[in-house]
């Protein structure tokens, strides 16, 4: 009953009214959820429980109630905390389609020059497309480009703008939803309908599966890629304490 209620959520609100009303939600989950069985460690909070999520198939206890966050945010909370010094050194930001479980935090973070951008989100600092940025070039010391590369058609353009931005230097986080166990990406232009795009793609508003040819992409705009196992950093108890992804790999390109 209730992955069947997120499922209608998610895929029948739009996605900004769905920031905004989060807000007041998210509280009321987070105390009817408190337990001690699983971990958020974007902020410490322990949960019984945590949420289903999912566009097409639900995932279960993926979704923290406190911050929002899935698995893949929390598995870049954890390398930028223990392996980057992006809490600590002065750094200027761009950040697209601001995840909520990292937006206020970033934000407050003194050694940040932190701007946001995206076309719809209610969060973004500059409406831009991500075709055409209207930024100069080699402006940011570090790019967060989470989720997004899959809804854009001309995903080539789209790089080769992040690349230009990026700093000489700098680093770029473009985590994608990505088959593994596909070496080639697939895409089709010709499927536009929404029931159909979610079959094949695994979300009404993607429109292409990443394979394993995607870091080899990334690497063909200029980018030099690390694809960082970073779950094989912990123990079986960790990765369940705090539902990761076993095997996900992070995307930390470099200029």
């Amino acid at each position: 009953m209730i992955k069947q209620v997120f499922k209608t959520i998610l895929n029948v609100i739009p996605r900004p009214l769905l920031i905004r009303a989060s807000y007041f939600v998210r509280p009321v989950l987070a105390l009817a959820l408190k337990g001690d069985t699983f971990t958020d460690p974007i902020d410490g909070k322990s949960f019984r429980t945590f949420l289903p999520y999912g566009y097409g198939t639900q995932r279960n206890n993926v979704l923290s109630p406190s911050t929002l966050s899935l698995e893949r945010h929390r598995l870049l909370w954890l390398y930028l905390k223990n392996e980057t010094s992006f809490f600590s050194k002065p750094l200027k930001v761009l950040h697209f389609a601001p995840e909520q479980a990292f937006y206020k935090r970033f934000r407050n973070q003194n050694n940040l020059s932190y701007t946001t951008t995206d076309l719809e989100s209610p969060l973004a600092d500059v409406k831009a497309d991500i075709c055409n940025l209207p930024f100069e070039d080699n402006a940011y010391d570090v790019i967060f480009c989470n989720h997004v590369l899959e809804h854009i058609p001309n995903d080539t353009k789209a790089m080769q703008e992040l690349y230009r931005v990026l700093k000489p230097g700098g680093m770029a986080v473009l985590q994608i939803p990505q088959d593994l166990n596909r070496e080639v990406t697939f895409e089709d232009d010709s499927i536009t309908d929404r029931t159909e795009r979610a079959k094949i793609f695994g979300q009404y508003d993607h429109v292409r599966v990443y394979g394993r040819d995607y870091f080899d992409k990334l690497r063909a705009i200029g980018f030099k890629v690390d694809a960082v196992d970073y779950t094989a950093k912990f123990t079986p108890e960790e990765i369940e304490r705090y539902c990761l992804a076993k095997g996900e790999l992070v995307p930390v390109c470099y200029k």
